[in-house]
């Protein structure tokens, strides 16, 4: 049985450029309107760290409907995950400009007690936004997908209450932060982890519902509309270190295409899905919750997800919540 858990990365560019009006709030009330209208919900994994700061700087009046959206989500039946960059935390704003501490982009790196710190002080914040003292988040998402080292953040976040993971897409490898999910290509549609986020390991208090990914050869990565937002995006300028380890990233056969509802075209989206369907008329028995993933920043075309949500529905695909998914994932097992 297939099963989509469709999440939204709510959050602004990566190196603190652009409005949370356009890239943010603008975005999220358009993919609001349309889930609606077919009664179904998105996962969005709200960037705390990012919007604390912003509110504590005084950058972005948008703040303020920014927090009225995230408890409109709460509301309405939108299931929120924790999504995290924490180099926010130590950021300064000098000219117009953001400075994020890079010394803290990978959360998992950090000391036992700073990583205590930022996952409190992000459900902190979190909790004061909606006025709940007792939200919890069933999911989390890492910042840029960096969930290793594993052990330690796991421990932390199940301590804190989230039940599931949402960093891995099998297949991923980014040399310059030591970021290597190519073993997770083993592993089933999920799976129980510990100390490797790899290896399923049936001890552990978490579980890992990755992105889903489908390994393609570079040429199919470079399509006119992936393409066209990464450089939207104005990350391109990299350091010569930089543009080194993208070159060690891509100097291989095939490369993880994520399900990506924002930059992937209807016939991708589609193509990737028949694949499914196929392997589960073949093997009917097994759970198989699908996570796709999509950027309220990268909302450039709402007709493929329109056109994909109603696929979906032709294709009598649930889409779910982690919650709902961690539920069927049990039930199923046991």
């Amino acid at each position: 049985m297939i099963e989509c858990i469709l999440t939204i990365d709510y959050e602004i560019y990566g190196n603190g450029e652009g409005s949370l009006k356009e890239l943010v709030y603008d975005p999220a009330v358009i993919l609001i309107d349309l889930f609606q209208k077919y009664n179904v919900r998105f996962v969005p994994f709200i960037e705390v760290a990012e919007l604390e700061i912003i509110e504590n700087k005084t950058t972005d009046s948008t703040i303020e409907a920014i927090k009225q959206q995230i408890r409109y989500f709460y509301k309405n039946g939108f299931e929120l995950g924790l999504h995290l960059h924490p180099q926010w935390y130590n950021a300064k704003f000098d000219k117009g400009r953001w400075l994020l501490d890079y010394r803290e982009y990978n959360l998992c790196t950090l000391s036992k007690e700073r990583i205590v710190q930022i996952i409190e002080r992000s459900l902190n914040y979190l909790r004061s936004v909606l006025g709940t003292a007792d939200f919890l988040p069933f999911s989390f998402r890492a910042g840029n997908w960096l969930f290793q080292p594993t052990q330690q953040i796991a421990s932390i976040l199940s301590k804190h209450g989230i039940k599931i993971d949402s960093s891995v897409f099998k297949g991923g490898l980014q040399n310059q932060h030591h970021l290597d999910y190519r073993a997770s290509l083993n592993n089933g549609y999920y799976w129980r982890f510990k100390d490797d986020v790899n290896k399923p390991d049936e001890r552990g208090e978490m579980l890992e519902i990755p992105i889903y990914t489908d390994m393609v050869p570079p040429w199919k990565m470079a399509t006119k509309k992936r393409l066209g937002l990464q450089q939207k995006a104005a990350i391109n300028s990299k350091t010569l270190q930089e543009k080194i380890y993208k070159l060690m990233d891509i100097a291989r056969p095939l490369h993880p295409l994520k399900l990506d509802f924002c930059r992937m075209t209807l016939e991708e989206l589609k193509d990737m899905m028949n694949k499914l369907i196929k392997e589960d008329q073949q093997v009917s028995q097994s759970y198989k919750p699908i996570v796709a993933i999509g950027h309220t920043k990268d909302l450039i075309d709402i007709d493929t997800v329109k056109h994909f949500l109603s696929y979906l529905k032709q294709e009598e695909i649930g889409i779910v919540t982690f919650a709902e998914a961690y539920k069927n994932a049990n039930r199923i097992n046991d």
